[in-house]
């Protein structure tokens, strides 16, 4: 296993900003970026001359701009000694996270801002190649929706899929949502399991409710040392403790298991890296884009038997004062899912928990949380990338 960067707790996360999730907001990128900036610096308080480090998320909007940070920094301000751009999908806003951490802790920035935001449903300009517009679109696996109906076909011939559980979750997460006023207001509305199990079918067995919804919007995050968060008397800070990657997983594989992910990998390996296991887990904030994605990574990470996600979630109290909060502002499906940031909702999420800061959703005496990311669906393969990320106050 490869050794813990962060096990020192010498870089930390001192704020955290969010806008609210619009359709067809008519912002570009740079317009939500700088809401998100402006929370970010009164929070912190601090100036636009103050950060020397910018990681941004790819997005769909501005995808096809070959100078894409620059144009940023430029819009917002900032001259960055070190800058990132990273293009994992929704795993890349905690993956920013770790590597803003490594530029932090070489020296190469003092104050890095994270910010992930994206305006798809306003400005879609993305365009993937590969194999993509050859073997996938011809057929009609144009979304992921159809790819993850054909992997929920597959669990259920395997496993007892249990859709009241997955029913259990889409409540709990849209009850997150009605107290979230970031969330898509349209979705700031209970739901029941009934209403779950009669959404109309989209990529059978996949239904409406178990899919996310794409938004504009962004979220972010300013990162620094230890040291200099203690100078500046922001006592707040959260602490990124444990991380773990892999990109194309089960890539050289022509017929892998569709139902094994990456957190069979990055799950035990993240819980290693921290000396934690399941148990010690206060708080799930995974990368929610299908419902039964959700119930894989709980498989996969171990908080249960693989086959058995379904019903956990059935027979588990996921609201803030149960024994696993899930997703407690609503999580992307119930909240939107403001394109290739939709990461970073998670992760914001969690910071806002740990910093004893989410009104009417708030986990009792937040001590950690976990988490997790999913980037990139394949044709006949699970998700490419899978990344996880141990927070503690």
């Amino acid at each position: 296993m490869r050794m813990n960067y962060l096990e020192e707790k010498d870089v930390c996360i001192v704020a955290y900003g969010e806008i609210k999730n619009e359709r067809r907001s008519g912002k570009t990128n740079y317009e939500l970026a700088a809401q998100v900036t402006e929370e970010l610096l009164v929070k912190a308080g601090l100036r636009p001359a103050d950060i020397d480090g910018l990681a941004l998320c790819n997005s769909h909007s501005e995808s096809p701009n070959p100078f894409y940070t620059s144009y940023m920094a430029d819009y917002l301000g900032f001259t960055p000694r070190w800058s990132q751009i990273t293009d994992i999908g929704g795993s890349s806003s905690i993956g920013n996270v770790a590597r803003a951490a490594m530029a932090l802790q070489n020296g190469m920035c003092e104050v890095a801002m994270l910010i992930g935001t994206d305006s798809q449903t306003t400005r879609l300009r993305s365009d993937i190649g590969c194999y993509r517009p050859e073997f996938l679109n011809p057929i009609g696996v144009q979304s992921p929706p159809a790819a993850f109906g054909l992997l929920m076909n597959r669990y259920e011939a395997e496993f007892d899929l249990d859709y009241r559980g997955l029913g259990a979750l889409a409540v709990a997460q849209r009850n997150g949502a009605v107290v979230n006023a970031n969330a898509y207001e349209g979705f700031r509305k209970e739901i029941t399991i009934e209403d779950y199990l009669t959404s109309r079918l989209i990529a059978e067995p996949l239904r409406l409710l178990d899919a996310v919804m794409p938004c504009d919007g962004g979220n972010g995050v300013v990162m620094m040392s230890t040291e200099r968060a203690t100078s500046l008397g922001l006592n707040k800070r959260v602490y990124p403790v444990a991380y773990s990657e892999i990109v194309n997983f089960k890539g050289a594989e022509q017929t892998p298991n569709v139902l094994e992910t990456g957190f069979s990998v990055v799950g035990p390996e993240l819980l290693a890296k921290a000396a934690m296991s399941v148990g010690d887990i206060q708080q799930f904030h995974p990368y929610d884009d299908f419902l039964i994605a959700v119930a894989l990574q709980l498989e996969q990470i171990g908080f249960c038997k693989p086959g058995e996600g379904t019903q956990l979630l059935r027979d588990t109290d996921l609201s803030p004062t149960g024994p696993l909060p899930i997703n407690t502002g609503g999580g992307q499906i119930s909240a939107g899912q403001p394109g290739l940031a939709g990461g970073g909702l998670n992760l914001v999420e969690a910071v806002r928990q740990l910093m004893d800061e989410a009104d009417g959703r708030q986990v009792a005496e937040p001590i950690n949380a976990l988490v997790t990311g999913i980037g990139v669906i394949p044709y006949g393969r699970n998700w490419s990338v899978s990344n996880g990320m141990i927070l503690t106050n």
